[in-house]
């Protein structure tokens, strides 16, 4: 059978077609703990700034802590889940979080909550998501014709950005009126509810076969990356991906501390300026499957994929008041709207070129290089904070995301046929 080529765009009928009962409770499931983590939008790091004075080096190692021990915890999960059913893993997965996070306001209610305890936390959830992440990937591509894929990871996206668009803006209310860890409390309780939305999906699933129990179990902690590697396309869009992830969430930490802590902004102008230009994501999410059908897949992710690394540059010019949070809104918007069409595409194209047997793992190894990646430009860009400012530390990760497009497909390729595609994984 002859994979999709990198141009190709199966996109047919109705983005408001039904896909079905089980997609539905899935959508569901995602909704929740996306509101939630909307509300909770950079929860931990203000908490760290406003109640353990952290400052821009404590900060960004809370972010980077996360994302690399919680990559490292997650190498051995991608395999093992591989030849689970998901539904069970995602609930497993959704209950830790929900666990882990519900102890921050304890301890703060005691008066025992410590940075080293927002580092565990931050850890556990970093690590549950990702498994969380490569499970429901390989669990719609089970439930979806692949005709349907770009709706449903266009409904998922639009529900991302509507999430965000709402939440922060509520989350900073509710912290400012309520105390600072009533975010992180709503966000705990969504992944419970999420939880019952996965199991409520019900129905019969298979239970994957392993081909060779034990002779190849060291091997599958790199089939995922096998996979990946072994995909021409794959290949340059999960560097353009990393990359670009990690350039803009690095740049996260010092644009609290400039905004929060130097510029003065209030946590509920803080998600404000965040939350209003997710109104492009939904906008993007939606646009993207007919500008799709129009243009062609590769066409539309070559030129949102060069837009969406213009924007950035322009957060190092920000100042107080009702400019700087002017300017912050413009240049978001500018960014979502790109995002939010280019995402949905590559989690299709994607998912059409993994196969079956090599989708859990592949992106559980797509998500830990993505957080890698971020965790070690987090890092450098808290450094280089602390030496220098975070003004420039914005610049320089805004200046560096302008490289990022180099790394896109230029032209439509035929890639390999699916044998071909596997035969050094297996």
């Amino acid at each position: 059978m002859r994979l999709l080529e990198w141009g190709d765009a199966p996109v047919r009928g109705s983005s408001d077609r039904s896909l079905g009962r089980r997609f539905g409770w899935l959508w569901t499931a995602y909704a929740v703990s996306a509101y939630g983590s909307g509300l909770g939008f950079g929860a931990l790091p203000l908490i760290a700034v406003r109640v353990l004075h952290a400052g821009p080096a404590e900060v960004s190692a809370l972010s980077a802590a996360g994302l690399t021990v919680g990559a490292l915890i997650a190498v051995p999960l991608g395999p093992w889940m591989e030849f689970r059913r998901k539904r069970p893993v995602m609930m497993t997965m959704d209950l830790i979080r929900f666990a882990v996070l519900a102890t921050v306001p304890i301890a703060f209610a005691l008066g025992l909550l410590g940075f080293v305890q927002l580092l565990i936390v931050s850890v556990v959830t970093a690590a549950s998501e990702i498994t969380f992440k490569a499970a429901s990937g390989a669990y719609l591509k089970s439930i979806v014709p692949q005709e349907n894929l770009l709706i449903a990871n266009a409904r998922f996206e639009s529900t991302t950005w509507t999430a965000q668009t709402v939440g922060p803006p509520l989350g900073g209310a509710a912290m400012g009126l309520l105390g600072p860890v009533v975010t992180v409390v709503m966000d705990a309780t969504s992944y419970l509810l999420s939880a019952l939305s996965v199991k409520a999906i019900g129905g019969g699933e298979a239970h994957p076969v392993r081909e060779h129990p034990a002779a190849t179990r060291p091997r599958e902690l790199l089939d995922g990356w096998r996979c990946l590697f072994g995909h021409r396309q794959l290949r340059v869009l999960l560097a353009n991906s990393a990359l670009t992830s990690g350039l803009l969430l690095a740049t996260e930490p010092p644009l609290i501390v400039l905004l929060v802590g130097h510029l003065g902004f209030a946590p509920w102008q803080y998600g404000l300026a965040f939350a209003l230009p997710c109104v492009g994501g939904l906008i993007g999410s939606r646009l993207s499957p007919p500008l799709t059908r129009r243009f062609g897949r590769h066409r539309v992710m070559l030129t949102t994929g060069i837009l969406r690394a213009c924007w950035p540059v322009g957060l190092a010019f920000i100042g107080p008041g009702i400019a700087g949070l002017v300017l912050i809104v413009v240049i978001e918007f500018g960014l979502i709207l790109c995002i939010g069409v280019f995402m949905p595409l590559l989690a299709t194209y994607r998912l059409e070129q993994l196969p079956p047997d090599r989708v859990a793992r592949a992106l559980s190894a797509w998500t830990i290089t993505q957080r890698a990646t971020t965790a070690t430009l987090t890092a450098l860009g808290g450094v280089l904070a602390s030496l220098t400012t975070p003004r420039t530390a914005i610049a320089v990760g805004g200046v560096l995301l302008l490289a990022t497009p180099l790394l896109l497909p230029r032209r439509e390729q035929h890639v390999p046929t699916e044998p071909e595609l596997v035969a050094d994984t297996v």
